[in-house]
């Protein structure tokens, strides 16, 4: 789930079993995307486990990256980066690695989601949930029919009416893949491209946003943009006019992990945290309310069938050979960085 932004949007929140004495609980500091883990799983883990989970969020890998950077010891034992960043992090030497004694609920992850390049071996990571960024339309406003790539998004009908994902990797998949180049590349000229491009769409642009995209949505604010398929799915179960589609030059897939930072204070406790969120009740639970895919197989026949059959959480073979994972784009990074900064400038 790529995002970018300075602003970390929560606070700590304690969640705790009220049965349990305060005084006896043990912790583990856990530190996630916003609105991305339902607070009864939290609950149910301490109940489970008597260990207190202190709960902050954020709403980018920028702002959680730059974050653990400042962070020397009694840090966060669990965050969620996303794929490129576990690379990033793993390379840097933010990251423990992981033990597998500890976590036996590995054997029920699908093996098409492991040993990636981005983590060859899990060695740091394993998936917590995966899906893609496409295109959010209220149906009420504008046929769908009539929005099937992203190339749509540039029509001057559109002028400033767009939401897009505050993220500069997402950004510039959208116009990466316009061009016919990978939404991963390091060519400094394709990339240069993408921001040619991208200018020509910021007078259609009305707002960035990648706290809770889906609200805009749901506030009539925009009818069209880009936005993640869970916010999507949230989305459509407030508003059934609003629907998702995949863009016909490639959706932007993501996986996005449990890692424990170097700096974590409770490592016990954080593979037990991570271990629960692995069982399938667990799993289940966070797919019906966050919309997006589990790694966790067994999980997959609790769900309820709509559930389970609904191309915006679990999208067919064909979306995904469409689509491109994220991978780290090393010190090209630097280059999306500069013309990120140039388009948000209005330059």
């Amino acid at each position: 789930m790529g995002k970018i932004s300075n602003i970390i949007t929560s606070g700590l929140l304690a969640v705790a079993c009220t049965a349990l004495p305060a005084f006896a609980a043990e912790k583990v500091y856990v530190y996630n995307w916003t609105e991305y883990l339902p607070e009864s799983v939290l609950q149910q883990f301490t109940k489970e486990t008597g260990i207190e989970v202190v709960y902050s969020t954020y709403d980018s890998n920028e702002t959680m990256y730059a974050k653990l950077k400042l962070i020397q010891k009694d840090g966060y034992d669990v965050v969620f980066p996303s794929t490129y960043f576990v690379s990033r992090m793993g390379k840097e030497g933010m990251l423990q690695p992981l033990d597998r004694a500890q976590l036996p609920n590995m054997k029920d992850l699908d093996p098409n989601l492991l040993d990636k390049n981005y983590d060859k071996g899990n060695v740091y990571s394993i998936p917590y949930m995966w899906g893609s960024t496409g295109i959010g339309v209220n149906s009420e406003m504008i046929p769908v029919a009539s929005i099937t790539g992203w190339q749509d998004l540039w029509k001057p009908e559109y002028k400033g009416k767009l939401l897009l994902q505050d993220d500069v990797r997402e950004v510039f998949h959208m116009a990466l893949k316009i061009k016919g180049y990978s939404s991963n590349s390091t060519d400094p000229k394709e990339i240069e491209d993408a921001y040619l491009l991208l200018k020509e769409l910021m007078p259609n642009v009305l707002l960035f946003n990648s706290d809770s995209p889906r609200l805009p949505y749901l506030a009539g604010e925009v009818s069209l943009g880009m936005i993640w398929n869970g916010e999507a799915y949230m989305a459509e179960q407030e508003n059934p006019a609003i629907r998702y589609v995949y863009p016909k030059e490639g959706a932007n897939l993501w996986v996005d992990s449990y890692v424990i930072p170097k700096s974590a204070r409770n490592i016990k406790n954080a593979h037990a945290f991570i271990n629960f969120m692995m069982k399938a009740d667990v799993a289940k639970t966070c797919v019906e309310e966050n919309g997006y895919a589990t790694p966790v197989l067994t999980a997959l026949p609790l769900l309820d069938e709509a559930v389970r059959t609904n191309k915006t959480v679990f999208p067919d073979k064909e979306q995904i050979a469409a689509g491109e994972f994220q991978t780290d784009v090393g010190e090209a990074l630097a280059i999306y960085q500069q013309y990120w900064e140039k388009l948000r400038a209005g330059n």
